[in-house]
């Protein structure tokens, strides 16, 4: 890495974290083998109790990438994944790579549109896909429609025992097996797939600089744009993210996939970074306290990671349920804002810590993280991580260099930094600057090096010429009794560009106050940032993640839709 730029931050990392990971040419593909190798008897995935060591993995992938290739799957093809946390959708990631095919993650929870959006970008021609998406799959046009559709009924990866319990004649069972499966037509089983006796060995595997991974950033929207990962990117922020945490031993940690490893986040942390450790990787299809916490008793996750909602439904029911939450030693958030009101039931629970970080897709995803040390900062995403290298420039003018405590949009060079978007290279073009990827958001960073998000430049509302942070307006109305959520977007208008408005949730049981809000607002921002409206809905769209999704909010107020009254 160059030293052209200074990077105060080196000197707040915490003990042990190297200031650079080596530059290594190792594949995923490498990876998975070598964790296999080291930890062959140890088990490497959990589902409902199921267990799968390292050596079973590595035969399930050497099989399914065995059926993938007599299926005609070839180096570089896109092979698309419509699957939820489950043993299947790990070897599914790693059976594609060992081909050389590219992995496309998507949603199973997507609706038919977003689906196909994405499916009208890649056009993989084959789809490994949980079998309650297959329906939808297979209506697609017929020009978009893969050829070859691989079903998974994922209560298969269970024991035979906790499938018996879902075939009980009993309404529970019968509604539980309803989420989890379906019958399906015209496709090929998993089971089939993986039925393979004889493996060919000569296989044209990947190089470091080949892709592996193309992971959509805007899915929910009509242009979805594939972010393109290779095995270099990805191995590299798994090897930053070890060096983040050198307490955790390797062979010897579990980690939680709470989250879903369809997302960036979920993808690098669990299927990567778990994997590399040779870590036990509990595995959840969705994320609900009471299939966690039974885990917790017997295995406690040593390394976390998930968002801000999912640490505090689980404080909450382990309370509750008086279920001991303390042996989790690490957890890290994203995606969204942690406060302190999170942090700190969380840390006096466990014992441990809990530090907020920062990724983008196009980075792999992780950017930076608060150190796992007592010099870490409340309300900042933490420090670039090793290797990685930041600046902050003016937002008009990006080749100028703001100072420390400024704000400013923040740019990032490093090895996890993605190669462009799939087949858009004007767009990718629009956010390289001299090497530098502009990640659009707007931040300062203190002389320390630790870096504070301001807000989204996408985001920001353009009022009578002036700039709000949507941000800023959330935080002072989060301060207003009774309201429980909020999102503040800005409304199209003839004379001033844009209207600030607010969507405000109450509290259960609660009402708020339209006109006592607003005067509690102009308390705490200058005239032009208060709502000119504020509608109350009963609930605000979020991501899989618990993220409010503001294009969606602004979206449904632009044209007359909403979840409550105005």
């Amino acid at each position: 890495m160059s030293n052209d730029t200074p990077r105060p931050w080196l000197d707040s990392y915490a003990e042990g974290v190297p200031h650079e990971i080596e530059h290594s040419d190792e594949t995923l593909v490498e990876l998975i083998r070598s964790s296999a190798k080291e930890f062959r008897n140890r088990t490497a995935l959990e589902f409902f109790g199921a267990e799968t060591t390292y050596g079973e993995l590595r035969d399930r992938i050497d099989r399914a990438a065995e059926g993938l290739r007599k299926l005609g799957v070839r180096k570089g093809d896109p092979v698309a994944i419509v699957l939820p946390n489950c043993p299947q959708h790990v070897v599914a990631f790693y059976a594609i790579l060992r081909l050389g095919a590219i992995v496309v993650e998507h949603n199973p929870l997507y609706t038919p549109r977003e689906l196909r959006h994405q499916f009208e970008d890649h056009e993989a021609k084959v789809v490994i896909a949980w079998d309650k998406t297959v329906a939808t799959l297979q209506d697609f046009p017929v020009d978009v429609t893969a050829e070859t559709i691989i079903s998974v009924d994922i209560t298969r990866a269970m024991k035979a025992t906790t499938r018996a319990a879902l075939r009980l004649p009993i309404a529970k069972a019968r509604n539980a097996r309803a989420d989890l499966t379906t019958k399906v037509r015209g496709t090929v089983t998993w089971e089939t797939l993986v039925d393979n006796k004889r493996i060919k060995k000569s296989v044209a595997g990947p190089t470091a600089e080949d892709t592996a991974v193309i992971q959509y950033t805007s899915g929910t929207t009509g242009t979805p744009k594939g972010a393109v990962l290779t095995h270099r990117n990805l191995t590299a922020n798994a090897a930053q993210s070890r060096a983040w945490v050198p307490q955790i031993e390797r062979g010897d940690c579990v980690v939680y996939a709470v989250l879903p490893l369809f997302h960036a986040y979920g993808l690098t942390l669990c299927l990567t970074f778990a994997m590399s450790m040779g870590a036990r990787l509990v595995l959840f299809p969705k994320f609900d306290p009471d299939l966690v916490l039974p885990v917790i008793k017997k295995h406690p996750p040593t390394f976390l990671p998930a968002v801000p909602p999912i640490y505090e439904r689980l404080t909450a029911a382990a309370a509750a349920k008086k279920v001991g939450l303390d042996g989790i030693q690490i957890s890290i958030s994203g995606a969204m804002p942690l406060s302190e009101k999170v942090v700190e039931p969380w840390e006096k629970a466990t014992g441990g810590y809990l530090v907020e970080g920062y990724g983008l897709s196009e980075a792999s995803p992780v950017i930076s993280a608060n150190p796992v040390a007592d010099n870490r900062k409340a309300a900042t995403i933490g420090l670039p991580l090793p290797s990685t290298e930041v600046r902050v420039v003016d937002r008009e003018d990006p080749t100028r260099e703001v100072g420390a405590g400024e704000d400013g949009e923040l740019l990032v060079r490093g090895p996890q930094i993605f190669q462009g978007y799939y087949r858009k290279p004007e767009q990718t073009a629009e956010v390289f600057l001299d090497g530098w990827f502009r990640t659009g958001d707007i931040v300062r960073i203190d002389t320390e090096g630790f870096i504070k998000v301001v807000d989204r430049a996408k985001e920001l509302i353009i009022t009578g010429g002036f700039n709000v942070s949507p941000s800023e307006v959330e935080d002072a109305i989060r301060s207003f009794e009774g309201v429980a959520d909020v999102a503040v977007v800005g409304i199209p208008d003839d004379r001033d560009g844009e209207h600030v408005v607010a969507v405000v949730v109450p509290k259960p049981g609660e009402t708020v106050d339209e006109d006592a809000l607003r005067a509690r607002a102009r308390e705490q921002l200058t005239p032009y940032k208060v709502p000119r409206q504020v509608f109350i809905w009963d609930e605000l769209p979020k991501s899989l993640i618990g993220k409010v999704l503001r294009k969606k909010v602004r979206d449904a107020l632009v044209e007359g839709r909403g979840g409550g009254t105005a």
